[in-house]
């Protein structure tokens, strides 16, 4: 059996043991033996099929697996599922008070209430998701709530 083909079958065993194992080392050795088929196909000799297999492997050690696991594997910083929705804007489709309300958040209707117990945000009414409690989206309304922390001056 030639040199190629071995290292061939050993690439393709390497490969079948990853998908088992999903740490995505035993794929950087199926790399090394790939690379040393493609150098016995080429005529090279034993010695130099198996320094490139280790040179690839660790290089694919290295240099790959780092940038795939990173890519695999969400980032601590990865905001899912509805808190991801925290600091969206919603549309008012039903007056929400302290209690009840409707929103449409993110092209979905969700119940709301309000995060001030004395404001009734009116329908129409762009306000900002602040948190999200089950079913239910608390919200305030940046507009009033800037509004009102500007003080009228009085003209004498």
């Amino acid at each position: 059996m030639p040199d190629w083909l071995l290292w061939l079958i050993a690439a393709g065993v390497f490969a079948a043991v990853e998908a088992t194992t999903l740490t995505l080392v035993v794929l950087m050795f199926g790399g090394g033996a790939a690379a040393a088929a493609i150098t016995a196909a080429l005529g090279g000799p034993v010695l130099l099929q198996f320094v490139v297999a280790i040179v690839v492997t660790v290089a694919l050690l290295g240099v790959v697996r780092p940038i795939a696991r990173n890519h695999m594997l969400p980032g601590s910083g990865a905001v899912t599922g509805s808190d991801a929705l925290v600091g969206r804007t919603a549309v008012v489709l039903s007056a929400v008070d302290a209690r009840t309300g409707r929103v449409r958040l993110n092209g979905a209707e969700w119940s709301a209430r309000s995060l001030d117990d004395s404001r009734v945000l009116p329908v129409g009414r762009e306000v900002r998701v602040v948190q999200i409690n089950g079913a239910t989206a608390v919200v305030f309304d940046e507009a009033t709530d800037e509004q009102s922390a500007v003080v009228p001056e009085e003209n004498s």
